[in-house]
């Protein structure tokens, strides 16, 4: 024989089946978000489960669902229009003038890059864009400081080959000089 808790249980697994879709599909034309539909499809059904009890006393439970998925994704449609603002805000006292990243630079140095084999890119990547000491590169790749010396060299070597000059090479890898 079955319990309250059980029957409860129940109740709410049936409105889920019956409901989900539906309140994803509201969630989704109230926000024009699909990927967040189902997060505050999932979040209302949620706070409905919190409520249950309350809930499947209503007298349209369904209608109930709505109005939680209405606020939610009121909710979210607010955080997005006080994050746009913040961002905007924050452009708009920003100088004009910006010095940034060579991003031709950037592309060649991450193409050079994906054509060392891999160790050899471990420790360019973990001596120079990281700034580890030979002995924390060796600790985190699991080998000898010898080993990180000489991969970094040959790899150095080989970066210096594919992107030009020496001086780029080192530059673009890392920032350092």
């Amino acid at each position: 024989m079955g319990t309250s808790a059980d029957d409860a249980t129940a109740e709410f697994h049936a409105f889920f089946e019956r409901h989900h879709a539906e309140l994803a599909r509201l969630a989704h034309l109230l926000t024009g978000e699909a990927d967040a539909a189902d997060d505050l499809a999932a979040d209302a059904l949620l706070a409905l489960w919190h409520r249950w009890d309350r809930v499947r006393a209503a007298q349209h439970p369904a209608a109930y669902a709505r109005g939680v998925v209405a606020n939610l994704a009121r909710s979210r449609v607010r955080s997005a229009v006080r994050e746009r603002r913040r961002v905007a805000l924050f452009w708009s006292q920003r100088s004009e003038h910006t010095e940034g990243p060579d991003v031709a630079a950037v592309v060649d140095v991450r193409d050079a890059l994906r054509r060392l084999p891999f160790r050899k890119r471990a420790c360019v990547v973990l001596r120079h864009a990281f700034d580890l000491s030979e002995r924390e590169t060796a600790l985190t790749l699991g080998v000898s400081v010898g080993t990180v010396k000489s991969q970094t060299s040959k790899a150095m070597a080989q970066l210096q080959q594919l992107l030009g000059t020496r001086d780029a090479a080192s530059e673009l890898v890392g920032g350092r000089n």
